[in-house]
């Protein structure tokens, strides 16, 4: 904190000395002062790294870009190769990153590093507050940014990697990242870049090592082998990630079987239904051929997935085919309903108890209690039916285990974008 206040008393002698006249300067310092004039010393300092010169300037404000918009918190050595992938280009230039030192002095002091945590971070929240508030400052973050994550996956000295290389060498620091967050920029923004890079990926992408990091990321708490990434398409990985702009196109390149499972047993709508990507459900239902009602391998439909995880708009779309079983039994001999019910799911209690051939005697037979919800009238409406329908339910029991996910809840697809208040998946 003494350190922040330091450097903001210089920005803000900076931003002070900046105005023209004397009268000016003594207004700045007026709001200054006041504490009412933080953003302006951004601004202020932020308007300073653009006027250096013309390299300086871009590299000052992508880095400050880069550690804004992150998914997670990024290293020294992560940071510096990101910025050193040129958009376009084949391969990689290890001359082309700059060091840490470089970095840190040509953004003027908005970004430090931070010793007990071997990370760079914005020099104080204020700031990441300020950009947020002004997202026209890097006119659109998250496409470039997944533009220079699949430049660098897409890279030749990349692609040759093994799938099976473990550990990573020490000389790709950006790897990991780029392989386990590039989908989450992209699902914010698409260009066409971003499209075209990924269709690339994710034309071979069984074969590509970022496969089998994204498989790590998403299965964390089951341990794989090193030479697991064969058996996760590119179409898999699309429907996983959620991103509809790549999947329309990615469907068109080639032939793809949509009921193929994956070697987790999971097929393309299980994992879109499981993640609750209502946009990607739509158009793999609307493919020719496809069988909705495909478990994966704890014999979970993408029904009861999506009842399970909340996802009102997939279990809609699901109830409303006849080729969809309401009743399939799945993990823990349950059923979809009783599913909802321990979620806390009203809505989707509502519509499953109004689908023909649901028998709500199910939730019965259930054990474990719902979970702690709100009392919108809606739920509770949802609760009181129960008793209508002659069901010995167990809301009465108490509601525990808040907080509890799916196994879909990958970690790269629906966690906060703050890594602070991230929470880990865990398997039911």
């Amino acid at each position: 904190m003494a350190a922040y206040r330091f450097l903001l008393v210089s920005l803000s002698i900076e931003t002070i000395l900046g105005e023209t006249t004397i009268h000016r300067r003594r207004e700045k310092l007026k709001l200054i002062s006041s504490g009412r004039d933080v953003g302006g010393v951004y601004n202020a300092t932020l308007g300073r790294i653009k006027a250096q010169e013309k390299d300086r300037a871009r590299l000052g404000m992508e880095a400050i870009m880069w550690i804004a918009y992150s998914e997670r918190p990024l290293g020294p050595d992560e940071l510096s190769q990101a910025l050193g992938v040129e958009i376009g280009s084949r391969d990689l230039n290890s001359d082309n990153a700059p060091s840490l030192r470089t970095i840190l002095n040509w953004t003027l002091g908005l970004l430090v590093a931070d010793s007990s945590s071997s990370k760079v971070r914005l020099v104080h929240l204020t700031l990441q507050e300020h950009i947020l508030a002004n997202p026209t400052l890097f006119g659109a973050p998250h496409s470039i940014i997944a533009e220079v994550c699949l430049t660098y996956l897409n890279s030749k000295c990349i692609k040759d990697l093994s799938p099976a290389l473990h550990p990573l060498p020490s000389i790709t620091p950006f790897l990991e990242y780029a392989s386990c967050y590039w989908g989450a920029h992209a699902r914010r923004h698409a260009s066409a870049g971003v499209i075209s890079l990924a269709l690339k990926l994710l034309d071979s992408f069984e074969t590509h090592i970022s496969c089998r990091l994204l498989v790590q990321a998403f299965e964390k708490e089951i341990t794989l082998k090193v030479n697991y990434a064969v058996g996760f398409p590119g179409l898999h990985c699309a429907a996983l990630l959620g991103i509809s702009q790549i999947l329309v196109p990615l469907l068109k390149i080639k032939k793809w079987d949509l009921n193929a499972t994956d070697l987790f047993g999971n097929t393309v709508l299980v994992l879109a239904a499981g993640n609750g990507h209502d946009r990607i459900v739509k158009l793999l239902l609307e493919q020719e051929g496809i069988n909705p009602d495909i478990a994966d391998g704890w014999d979970n439909t993408p029904l009861s997935l999506a009842a399970a995880g909340g996802h009102e708009g997939v279990v809609k779309m699901l109830l409303e085919r006849n080729d969809v079983n309401p009743e399939a039994v799945g993990h823990g001999c349950r059923t979809p309903l009783p599913r909802a019910t321990e979620r806390g799911c009203g809505r989707t209690v509502q519509m499953l108890l109004e689908r023909n051939g649901v028998n709500p005697e199910a939730v019965a037979a259930s054990s474990r209690p719902p979970l702690l919800r709100s009392s919108e009238s809606w739920y509770e409406a949802s609760v009181e039916r129960l008793p209508e329908l002659h069901v010995a339910h167990p809301y009465r029991r108490g509601r525990q285990e808040p907080g509890r996910y799916s196994r879909y809840s990958c970690p790269v697809v629906s966690c906060p974008r703050q890594p602070e208040t991230m929470q880990k998946c865990r398997f039911e």
